[in-house]
């Protein structure tokens, strides 16, 4: 239905079938769209209607066409790799077509590539070009859509590039010149070489910095000097010189030129100073060094070398001579200052040039008086007495020596060189007077000694100053509470009450010159204590050798005659019994010595066993402390004690059958609470060690038995606060043969049934160490 002129489509009217009825082509029409009635041939004819679409399928019946038939492109010869150079493009009107491109034909030495890219074909560089090789490059390039294709001519034509730099044949050139060469002389032609062509190859040289000394052509590359050189201002000159040509961009090399100033002879040498003055004492030696003259030449090897003379000049009528190569000016014999005290010399300082340069100097030496005189003392040794506690500043001695020189010679210093740390006394450095710059106390040190030093350089003179202080009465007498424990042991033997001096007051005066008295101002009535007024010594009035306790309570008093001091002195007897002495044991403590347990430990250690024990502290009786002599270096104390019972109840009925606690009663109590013992009294201690038996002194079986025994015969004990008179144990042993065996060695058996042991109803029979009885018939027992 409704179908124009030239549609390609007829329908059969029988059959409804729908044919092609012209050529199709998609590339103009790709889509139909029409209507199709069918109508019946009844009266009135019925008739319907559809729509069709007609899409026209594509089939590969067109070619690729390039847009242009030629193309064309400029490349420079230093291109990079991969570079891109032109995009080639075709059209091909089919669908869905795939276009390839690739280089048919012209790519000589495969110096491009084509790659399809957005539909185009873009031509690379694939290798370096080299313009001196290939100038142009006629390129054929097809396009294909796998069955038909176009082609397309690429005209690539290869600029020349500036791809060679410059190039020196040295990094660096080294050439001399001499100092005294004219402005304009050529010192050296630099040249580069250039592999380019053209422009590219035309070489300009130009000097990196402005050294105005010398110039460079730009077209020849000569160096030349511009100013005149001068090797003393400056030896050597590097020029930075660089080779640029007129390429496109352009390229350059740099090389260094090192020109080196040869010296000449041109200058004359110089001395440091206009003039030289010096001196020299008149009895210095010959061949002594007065002063020393310097020059300098600016120029250098043999033209710069300079030595020295008085050749041509004055050398003090050969009274001195100059050193050649250092310029040293020495005496050349003894001089005398009487004579002349002056000299005026002229010395040259010659260079080695040819012809050689010289130049004057003036020298002046003055001769010098010697000091040879040392300052002296009055002697050696002084000796100055200060009363201590003399005012700060105080001058306790003038200190002075005599020179025998005049003048400057004769000036003296003073000083203190030994012995005055820390600075206690000051030396006036001009007038010798000797300060006290600090407080002298006798008390703090008795003596100092100084060594004094009088100097009149470079000469010295020394002495030893004793300054010796003078004692004054400033502090007063020092005395302490303190006790005397008289431990009375009642015996037998006569001779055992202490008749001797028993110690001595413990008074103390830090005034060493101090005479001390001492007295008795209260409570010593009975002259129980008998005391020696001036020594301070103390005796036991003999009326004490009894068997009664006793505690009295004195007032002791000591005097330095100004000052004085009272403390109470407490004497104790306590009656040693052998009872006590049996029933005593010895506690071993560790770290510990007889002044520092006697004060202020031995109160704590008695409270201590009190508590331990259970009795009252006047019931623990100490009666000796001793060092352990048996344990080497270790500190160990030895106490020996006893203590009686605590007193039993008025209600309890029994009693204890003695009135002391055991040894073995003690010592278990003490051991087993010996921490506690130790917290008490501060004291640690160590286990027992009192039974002599345990080192198994005798020999051939002996058996041995402990004997204890006391000696009342060692001296009281003495600390800070306690006089104690000591009871020493004196531990022995007796070795007895076992039963059954006698004489010296135990050798002889005894026949032990010799005496009839068993009685007359039993029979004896003897054996090794001993005897059984056998008993008779009808009878038994033991």
């Amino acid at each position: 239905l409704e179908t124009g002129a030239g549609f390609p489509f007829a329908i059969n009217n029988g059959t409804g079938w729908i044919v092609v009825a012209s050529e199709l082509d998609r590339e103009a029409v790709d889509f139909y769209s029409f209507g199709v009635e069918a109508q019946d041939q009844g009266t009135p004819p019925m008739a319907s209607t559809a729509s069709v679409s007609v899409t026209v399928l594509d089939v590969n019946d067109n070619s690729p066409e390039f847009t242009q038939r030629e193309y064309g492109a400029r490349l420079n010869e230093d291109a990079a790799v991969g570079s891109s150079v032109l995009t080639v493009s075709a059209v091909d009107r089919d669908a869905n077509s795939v276009i390839t491109y690739q280089i048919s034909s012209g790519n000589t030495r495969n110096r491009f590539s084509i790659t399809s890219q957005s539909g185009g074909g873009l031509i690379s560089l694939a290798l370096p070009l080299d313009y001196k090789l290939e100038r142009q490059y006629l390129l054929t390039i097809a396009a294909s859509d796998g069955t038909r294709q176009d082609t397309a001519q690429v005209v690539v034509n290869v600029t020349d590039a500036n791809t060679h730099r410059p190039v020196f044949q040295s990094s660096h050139y080294t050439v001399n010149v001499n100092e005294d060469r004219p402005v304009g002389t050529t010192v050296v032609v630099i040249s580069a070489t250039d592999e380019d062509m053209g422009e590219n190859a035309r070489i300009t040289y130009l000097m990196e910095d402005s050294i105005p000394q010398f110039r460079i052509a730009a077209d020849t590359g000569a160096v030349t000097t511009q100013m005149e050189l001068d090797y003393e201002d400056q030896v050597s000159y590097t020029l930075a010189i660089t080779a640029r040509d007129n390429g496109i961009p352009q390229k350059s090399d740099t090389t260094y030129l090192e020109i080196l100033v040869s010296d000449v002879n041109d200058n004359a040498p110089q001395f440091l100073r206009h003039s030289y003055q010096g001196s020299v004492y008149e009895d210095v030696p010959a061949f002594t060094s007065v002063l020393q003259v310097s020059a300098t030449d600016r120029d250098s090897g043999l033209n710069g070398r300079v030595f020295y003379t008085f050749q041509g000049g004055d050398d003090g009528d050969g009274d001195f001579i100059v050193e050649s190569t250092s310029g040293i000016v020495r005496t050349l014999r003894r001089l005398d200052r009487e004579n002349v005290p002056l000299y005026s010399l002229r010395a040259f300082a010659v260079d080695k040039g040819v012809p050689a340069r010289r130049t004057p100097v003036e020298i002046q030496v003055t001769v010098l008086d010697v000091n040879d005189n040392p300052p002296v003392f009055e002697r050696d040794e002084f000796d100055i007495f200060v009363e201590e506690n003399s005012p700060i500043g105080l001058v306790v001695a003038r200190i002075t020596a005599t020179d025998p020189d005049e003048g400057t010679n004769a000036q003296i210093m003073y000083q203190i060189v030994e012995g005055n740390i820390p600075e206690v006394f000051q030396l006036d450095i001009f007038s010798g007077e000797l300060t006290a710059l600090a407080d002298l106390d006798y008390e703090t040190k008795a003596e100092y000694v100084m060594v004094v030093q009088a100097t009149s350089a470079p000469l010295v003179s020394r002495a030893t100053v004793h300054v010796r202080l003078r004692d004054a009465n400033d502090n007063s007498p020092q005395l302490k509470n303190f006790e005397i424990l008289f431990n009375n042991y009642i015996t037998n033997r006569s001779g055992s009450f202490p008749g001797g001096v028993i110690g001595r007051i413990p008074a103390h005066d830090p005034d060493v010159s101090d005479r001390l008295t001492f007295a008795f101002e209260q409570g010593n009535e009975l002259n129980l204590l008998l005391l020696d007024p001036r020594s301070g010594e103390l005796r036991l009035s003999p009326a004490l050798d009894n068997n009664r306790p006793l505690e009295a309570v004195m007032r002791v008093s000591v005097s330095d005659g100004v000052h004085s001091a009272s403390a109470q002195c407490t004497l104790r007897v306590t009656v040693i019994t052998d009872e006590m002495l049996s029933n005593s044991i010895t506690l071993r403590l560790a770290d510990m010595s007889q002044e520092l347990f006697l004060s202020p430990l031995l109160g704590r250690f008695l409270d201590g066993v009190a508590a331990v024990l259970g009795t009252p502290r006047h019931h623990v009786v100490l009666f000796n402390i001793q060092p352990d002599t048996d344990v080497g270096p270790r500190r160990i104390l030895n106490v020996s004690l006893s203590a009686l019972l605590p007193e039993p109840s008025s209600s309890s009925s029994s009693s204890s059958s003695s009135r002391f606690f055991s040894s073995e009663e003690l010592q278990e109590r003490l051991y087993l609470n010996r921490s506690l013992l130790a917290a008490a009294a501060a004291q640690r201690v160590l286990p027992f060690d009192d039974n002599v038996c345990l080192r198994e002194p005798c020999e051939n079986y002996l058996r041995c038995v402990a004997v204890l025994q006391f000696d009342s015969s060692a001296p009281f004990l003495a600390s800070d606060t306690v006089l104690f008179r000591p009871i020493r144990p004196v531990p022995g042993l007796r070795c007895r043969c076992p039963p059954g065996f006698t004489g010296d060695y135990c050798e002889t058996e005894i026949d032990l049934c010799y005496s009839s042991p068993c009685g007359e109803r039993g029979r004896c029979r003897s054996r090794e160490g001993g005897y059984t009885c056998e008993c008779h018939q009808d009878y038994t027992g033991e």
